[in-house]
């Protein structure tokens, strides 16, 4: 575990770049980091190449080095290992894996984002350990390395000295996890807000909108129900009322959902209240009674085990971890189930 340092200088954050590594990797963390200073929790940001010149990003961007890898002989609290698109070529480069293991022995903490575990694992340093990487690339994580238990729906996971992180923006997740470790969770928080992103996101980085993730129906009639049920989750949507409403029977209507939503209408239905209840709960103080009311769920116990049954949480607790980063003492994976 870091610890904040009792009367010290700024904690270090070495950032590791790359040709062809993803820009907000990189600027993701730095930016966490950044707010943090203006916050009230120093940090020290450096950004390292292999041989400290500059670095081309996968989006054309150019990125200046502050140091090479034989700059540095002091070690640093944080070193920052971000991914990028070509990773399959790039863990083939010896010279690049020796500087992630050399950083990474100078580092108390070492920290992946997204693709960025796939240098780890290639260099050994994941080894009988825990990890995330962005969810299109789990299991090509496991197959490649099968000393590496990977764990598919976490937003970031930390097994001793190691943390590795999901897709792209999960690195700020990563990042404001550490700043609450080193700081406490008033700084993080304040981090969160400047920032205007979640302290602790809701759920695993599989969950997307239930609307935005079926396929869009042929049917205008069917995309009107769709759309009736994300704009007011609260009313009567029943199986009968959204046939009338269709102008079909129901047996025609259940037949539509499973051929183009791919669901059927009632699972459908709960997973779109589900979200509109997470919303309020995230953000507003409203009782739980009110929340089910409002998102159709009728009653708090109904409430509770939609949650319990899709999230592995309470609302309660679901609330709850919006006010920490969700990373406390000891290994952790932050998923929807230890939120």
């Amino acid at each position: 575990m870091l610890h904040k340092r009792p009367g010290a200088g700024p904690l270090t954050v070495r950032v590791f770049v790359f040709p062809g590594v993803r820009l907000l990797d990189v600027t993701g963390p730095i930016e966490v980091f950044a707010s943090a200073n203006e916050c009230g929790g120093p940090y020290r940001v450096q950004i390292v190449s292999e041989d400290g010149a500059d670095v081309v990003t996968a989006a054309g961007t150019r990125l200046s080095a502050d140091l090479s890898v034989e700059d540095l002989h002091e070690p640093c609290d944080v070193l920052v290992i971000p991914g990028g698109p070509e990773w399959e070529t790039l863990i083939k480069d010896d010279a690049l894996l020796d500087a992630v293991r050399e950083l990474s022995r100078q580092a108390r903490c070492t920290a992946s984002v997204c693709t960025g575990a796939f240098f780890l694992a290639a260099a050994g340093l994941l080894d009988g350990r825990r990890a995330a990487t962005h969810w299109r690339h789990t299991r090509e994580l496991g197959l490649r390395y099968p000393s590496v238990k990977v764990e598919p729906d976490a937003i970031f996971v930390r097994d001793g000295k190691m943390m590795t992180s999901a897709g792209v923006t999960a690195g700020i997740d990563l990042s404001l996890a550490l700043v609450e470790e080193h700081y406490g969770a008033k700084i993080a928080r304040s981090v969160a807000k400047d920032m205007v992103v979640f302290m602790q996101r809701p759920g695993g980085q599989s969950q997307f909108s239930a609307r935005s993730r079926v396929p869009h129906p042929r049917r205008e009639m069917l995309r009107e129900v769709l759309d009736s049920v994300a704009e007011n989750p609260g009313a009567n949507h029943s199986l009968s009322a959204m046939a009338r409403r269709a102008g079909v029977s129901v047996r025609h209507i259940t037949r539509l959902f499973y051929d183009e939503v791919g669901t059927s209408p009632g699972r459908y239905v709960e997973q779109v209240r589900l979200e509109a209840a997470q919303a309020m709960l995230e953000s507003g103080d409203d009782p739980t009674a009110v929340v089910a009311r409002r998102t159709g769920f009728g009653s708090p116990e109904s409430l509770r085990r939609a949650f319990v049954r899709h999230l592995g949480v309470t609302p309660a607790a679901f609330r709850a971890s919006f006010r920490t980063t969700g990373l406390g003492a000891g290994d952790l994976s932050a998923t929807a189930g230890s939120s």
